[in-house]
């Protein structure tokens, strides 16, 4: 069995949904514009290399990129790109991050995948050497709070909704990874997606809490192609998809080309009230128990692409993440990445986005003044350690 270097990973923060502001117009929030990005991204870059990581995620704006059909604005991407190369740092390219141009309009809209598979080839053929991508970024996150919660884009609160954006976001998804490997035959997609889990509060809750754990596969399931359940498959023909449309995902997969990649954070558990609501639930399983559920459902490579905590509890977080990820590497899973998302300071991700109060989040390796952070010095010293010790099996993947 071959073997890769381990990817340790940070990543550029780059969000950019649309939110409704209070007095009712719309507005795009742009976290790389909010964290200073697009002024300070050589020095972004120059902190990368400073740490030793060799792997970012990181990805243009879509929504200034992409500026029409067959229409795009390469500037930045060209410069940034060539920029990493020159520093030998590998980026894991991410193609679309909770957001859509506006000329697209959002995710309920059924020409989004026609339209970002376009995209995805037009950047692998700009980009031929690119390996390691992205397309889209925690499906299930972006349809759930754009189609079900009514926080970013479309802003709709129904099941329909969430099954709409799930469907569009998945296809685009797919095709994209078709498109891509045909530039680039040896392109492996890392499948960023938040691992979730839903506790019963009460014996009473317990069927509603089985239902939404087998509602966070979705994305997952349709990107893999993967069997879901009768009742899943109910839920999904109730709420607007076709079965035409499910079996075209089970005709379509590409897992022989991908990493499953699962972020974790403080608020990816939840407590699960007999009335259906829920609530955070705080850590209770952790990264190690929910990871081999995820594992255990699709046996495919693991890398951990996100987790953070706000000061001045992130090295206690970081360190405990670590020990997850390294002892779920000890105990046979098929590890081959960690990341601590992400290199700076975020703004506003304390109401997920749905303000523009500029609140400063205290969750990078560096804060907004580009200063190191107790956090990077701790993960810099453990990329120090363990760098030359640990290798992730390739499992028939061209690393």
């Amino acid at each position: 069995m071959l073997t890769h270097e381990f990817m340790f990973t940070t990543g550029i923060e780059n969000s950019y949904p649309t939110i409704a502001l209070p007095d009712g117009s719309i507005k795009r929030i742009d976290e790389m514009e909010k964290a200073g990005h697009y002024k300070y991204w050589q020095k972004d870059f120059e902190l990368v290399q400073a740490l030793k990581i060799p792997y970012l995620r990181y990805g243009p704006p879509y929504y200034t990129t992409h500026l029409g059909p067959g229409k795009y604005d390469w500037e930045f991407a060209d410069m940034t790109f060539k920029r990493l190369k020159e520093l030998n740092i590998t980026p894991i390219v991410d193609l679309c991050h909770f957001g859509v141009p506006d000329w697209i309009g959002n995710f309920q809209n059924p020409d989004f995948p026609v339209y970002f598979v376009e995209y995805a080839k037009a950047f692998a053929e700009r980009f031929p050497d690119l390996v390691y991508y992205t397309p889209v970024n925690e499906i299930f996150i972006a349809a759930t709070f754009s189609g079900l919660y009514g926080w970013w884009n479309e802003r709709l609160t129904s099941e329909k909704a969430f099954v709409t954006a799930l469907k569009h976001l998945c296809k685009a998804n797919v095709l994209a990874m078709q498109a891509i490997v045909k530039v680039q035959p040896n392109a492996i997609f890392i499948q960023s997606e938040s691992s979730e889990y839903y506790h019963p509060m009460k014996p009473e809750a317990q069927k509603i809490a089985n239902f939404l754990n087998e509602k966070r596969f979705l994305s997952l399931d349709l990107t893999y192609g993967y069997p879901i359940s009768a009742r899943m498959f109910e839920y999904l023909l109730s709420n607007g998809m076709t079965a035409e449309e499910y079996h075209w995902f089970e005709e379509n997969q590409l897992n022989a080309r991908c990493i499953m990649d699962n972020d974790y954070y403080v608020t990816n558990e939840h407590l699960v009230r007999p009335d259906g609501t829920t609530s955070a639930s705080g850590e209770i399983f952790g990264y190690y128990v929910i990871t081999h559920q995820y594992y255990s459902r699709y046996k495919l490579p693991i890398m951990h692409t996100e987790t953070n905590i706000c000061e001045p509890n992130a090295v206690q977080w970081f360190y405990k993440e670590w020990a997850n990820v390294h002892q779920l590497k000890m105990d046979g899973v098929p590890v081959v990445g960690f990341t601590w998302y992400s290199l700076t300071h975020q703004v506003d991700w304390d109401t997920a986005l749905r303000e523009d109060a500029g609140r400063v989040n205290a969750l990078g390796l560096y804060d907004l003044d580009r200063n190191l952070m107790p956090v990077g010095r701790a993960y810099k010293k453990v990329i120090e350690q363990w760098r030359d010790v640990l290798v992730a099996e390739s499992y028939g993947l061209n690393f």
